[in-house]
């Protein structure tokens, strides 16, 4: 989705928001990110890799929604990646379409950013205030999971925390903005697939030497579709440690 609006905010924001089993949340998702952007007067484009996409393109113009299919569910890393390939955007924000992200959280990742020129800016949801400080971030959280995923996300990004020292507090999550060259530099030095992809996307920026704050926001556990983390994805976060740690 595009729009523009003539103020002193210069920038353009692209949205990339890869789907699957989301066909469901996309009408309202859409709508949620058309107000925010609006209200916020920042000009900005949004695109998708769902068929379901080229219904609400008929609905609201296919000059407002960018749909790029792909065949089929290829991971996470990739779904960026092709996004990468069609965004106009000078800044870049990654997120996902279950609501899980709320869009209310994006323009204080964008005033985080402008306030101490930052090259990245991660969700997060284990600490009260944003680092480098704001006076208008609220307590991060979690809403919808039970004690055994609470205790699965918080052991994972403990393990990665005392293993690899990435400096942010939350390496699981999958919700930030970016500078669109920073994006683009990471992404190509990056190696992982599915949710390794995000940790290592974090670890390799610090490496790197790109400037990373964190604002808090409230994750709340998917309303439409299928949980995609399986025990798959837990082993493969797991091996994806120890790669990043004797590698990088």
């Amino acid at each position: 989705m595009q729009g523009s609006f003539n103020t002193p905010d210069t920038h353009k924001y692209s949205v990339i928001l890869p789907t699957y089993n989301e066909r469901k949340n996309l009408p309202i998702i859409i709508w949620l990110l058309a107000r925010m952007f609006t209200e916020n007067q920042l000009s900005w484009e949004s695109g998708w890799d769902q068929e379901i996409a080229k219904q609400l393109a008929t609905l609201y113009g296919e000059d407002k929604i960018v749909l790029k299919p792909r065949a089929g569910k290829l991971g996470l890393g990739t779904a960026y990646i092709h996004g990468l390939n069609f965004v106009t955007g000078d800044f870049v924000i990654i997120m996902d379409a279950d609501f899980s992200h709320h869009p209310k959280f994006i323009p204080q990742f964008i005033r985080l950013q402008k306030a101490h020129n930052l090259d990245i800016v991660t969700g997060t949801r284990y600490r009260s205030t944003s680092t480098p400080y704001s006076s208008d971030a609220q307590p991060g959280g979690v809403h919808g999971w039970d004690f055994k995923r609470k205790l699965v996300s918080r052991g994972a990004n403990f393990l990665a925390d005392t293993v690899l020292n990435p400096g942010v507090s939350d390496l699981t999550g999958s919700f930030r903005l970016y500078r669109l060259p920073v994006l683009r530099h990471i992404i190509t030095e990056t190696v992982s697939k599915g949710y390794v992809f995000q940790m290592e996307m974090m670890v390799r920026a610090r490496a790197l030497g790109y400037s990373v704050g964190e604002v808090p926001i409230t994750f709340v556990d998917r309303i439409f579709g299928d949980s995609k983390l399986g025990a798959n994805e837990i082993v493969s976060y797991a091996k994806g440690i120890w790669v990043l740690f004797t590698t990088i």
